[in-house]
């Protein structure tokens, strides 16, 4: 089943083009990683799909109703900021609020994110005395307690160590397992490589290549899109990438 469909999209910012004529489909059961250097399109990619940029072109979600938006994709931002002192279990329980909020299986939502996050011990704490790291985790909490059929998520890894870095993939990697749709932009390589389903490479606004991760992530395209080259292997679990050196 179809959780996302793009259609040529395309977003301008004066004379320059962002985003260009993108189209992407992404299925239930799918773990999609965007990839790119810094300016690529991710960002701009996840937040137009959702109708928060002007853009040329069709998506699924943006055309749908606010309400019914909210109940078929939760979206994590980059940007990781709580802007008043509440709890920690107060603030993942926003995630709550397309389906009401307030009931007993909306708690019983919130206990699973939270256990699932491993942020129980946090519940009480006021959310704007966490440090990066912890906010981070919280925030994965509260998109996973929207419980809808897709998630967008952009840089869920940034400000986790390595070891929450890991769980925190493999949290979105067993979503898409249970049936759910996951897109997330990814900055690590080896993670991406490990975790990801499906990766999707963005170089100046365009999709350079779409496919499985060590088809994406082969010595070509690392060396035109990134620039590197890279030691490629296998390891129990998957693919194992690690960037080496600068070309040039």
């Amino acid at each position: 089943m179809s959780l996302l469909e793009l259609r040529e999209l395309t977003v301008r910012r004066g004379a320059r083009c962002v985003l260009d004529r993108v189209s992407l489909t992404v299925a239930a059961g799918e773990f999609v990683g965007l990839l790119g250097p810094n300016g690529a399109g991710k960002t701009t990619l996840l937040r137009a799909a959702l109708g928060l940029l002007a853009a040329e072109g069709g998506s699924s979600l943006a055309r749908l109703p606010v309400a019914e938006r909210a109940r078929a994709v939760a979206f994590l931002p980059q940007t990781r900021e709580v802007a008043w002192p509440v709890s920690v279990e107060v603030l993942i329980s926003l995630g709550r609020l397309p389906h009401g909020g307030g009931s007993a299986a909306d708690r019983a939502a919130i206990a699973r994110v939270m256990a699932r996050m491993g942020v129980e011990g946090l519940r009480d704490r006021d959310a704007t005395s966490l440090s990066g790291g912890e906010l981070a985790r919280v925030l994965i909490a509260r998109a996973l307690a929207q419980d809808t059929p897709l998630l967008l998520a952009d840089e869920p890894g940034a400000g986790l160590d390595p070891g929450q870095q890991i769980r925190s993939m493999q949290v979105l990697a067993d979503l898409a397992a249970e049936g759910r749709g996951v897109v997330a932009s990814i900055h690590d390589l080896g993670l991406a490589a490990r975790h990801c389903t499906r990766l999707v490479l963005l170089d100046q606004g365009r999709i350079v290549a779409d496919g499985a991760p060590a088809a994406v992530l082969d010595t070509a395209n690392l060396a035109q899109v990134f620039g590197i080259r890279a030691w490629h292997g296998e390891a129990e679990g998957g693919p194992v990438i690690q960037p080496l050196a600068v070309i040039g």
